[in-house]
């Protein structure tokens, strides 16, 4: 059984000492990686953020969580990682979706394409990351993108490339993470432009999710690590469970074709609600049952005693 990787997240706009501090602390509680957000809202950019974070720590891994396709071309987003991967020595994941948050895209005039259509962005996105990666000059031609004898630098110094997370809730792109990732993100299926449908929360959509990427990784199944975050709700450490979890319930109510009730969303490997000791139950349960052992937990703090019990175990 594969041990347990958590990850924090570094939203808040800080200095450079400070999130430095923080990076310092997330090492020595025990976490795996400090991730930065990639959205146009109050925030630090990812790229300087994680540059700050690595120069700060020695074995502490640093990711996007995640890279929005649609934000970058994907030639210059190579050069980004790839010099990240240098300047950290090896310690970068590369985490990338299609991009999901239509209000981002209407504020800055990006049309925000059908999801089949970013969905295909992002797989030619990653056939390009790893060309510009790979030794030598490469050439692609697709539907959205066109390179021509590019011989991308630096190169990364995990070869033949770093890490790939690839995350999303619908099957088309969790079978692209089966074939292409190293990490697969379970995360809620989006319905309309930021809404995400809540009973794709549940254990058994979940367990669905892998299924999918169970058929489309074929033998490399075994070699992937399953990776999940909260969602639709803050990270809630609490002896009254049960009550904030009807209140959920009740907000919910509606939004889709079958209502959940509050123990579905209390078992739901994306929702944080409980006490130490029942979530850490509950991570392990998961472990056990789906497999899932690499956790994205939030910002530092509710969830570090959890951290320091399982991390690496």
């Amino acid at each position: 059984m594969r041990p347990f990787h958590f990850l924090a997240e570094a939203r808040e706009i800080v200095d450079g000492r400070e999130l430095a501090a923080r990076a310092r602390r997330a090492e020595q509680t025990g976490y795996h990686a400090l991730v930065v957000p990639d959205h146009l809202i109050e925030q630090l950019a990812p790229i300087p953020a994680l540059a700050t974070i690595a120069a700060a720590t020695e074995r502490l891994r640093i990711a996007a969580f995640v890279f929005n396709n649609d934000l970058r071309h994907p030639a210059v987003l190579a050069q980004d990682l790839a010099s990240l991967d240098v300047l950290s020595g090896g310690r970068l994941d590369v985490a990338i979706g299609a991009g999901w948050n239509q209000p981002e895209y209407d504020a800055i005039g990006l049309p925000f394409d059908p999801i089949r259509v970013r969905q295909a962005r992002l797989e030619e996105a990653i056939a390009v990351l790893k060309g510009a990666f790979a030794d030598g000059p490469f050439s692609f031609t697709g539907e959205h993108y066109t390179i021509t004898d590019l011989d991308g630098q630096p190169k990364p110094v995990q070869r033949p490339h770093p890490p790939f997370l690839i995350g999303g809730g619908g099957r088309r792109t969790l079978e692209l993470a089966a074939r292409e990732a190293q990490i697969v993100g379970l995360a809620p299926r989006i319905l309309s432009g930021q809404r995400s449908d809540p009973t794709s929360l549940t254990v058994a959509a979940t367990a669905e999710k892998i299924e999918w990427v169970r058929a489309a990784a074929g033998e490399r199944f075994s070699d992937l690590q399953l990776n999940v975050y909260p969602s639709t709700t803050a990270v809630s450490v609490t002896d009254h469970a049960l009550a904030e979890a009807r209140d959920l319930a009740a907000f919910l109510a509606g939004r889709a074709a079958v209502d959940l009730t509050a123990e579905e969303l209390l078992e739901s490997p994306q929702i944080f609600i409980g006490s130490i000791a029942s979530l850490t139950d509950k991570f392990i349960r998961h472990r056990e049952e789906l497999g899932i052992t690499s956790i994205m937990v939030g910002e530092l703090g509710p969830l570090d005693p959890i951290v320091e019990r399982l991390a690496g175990t």
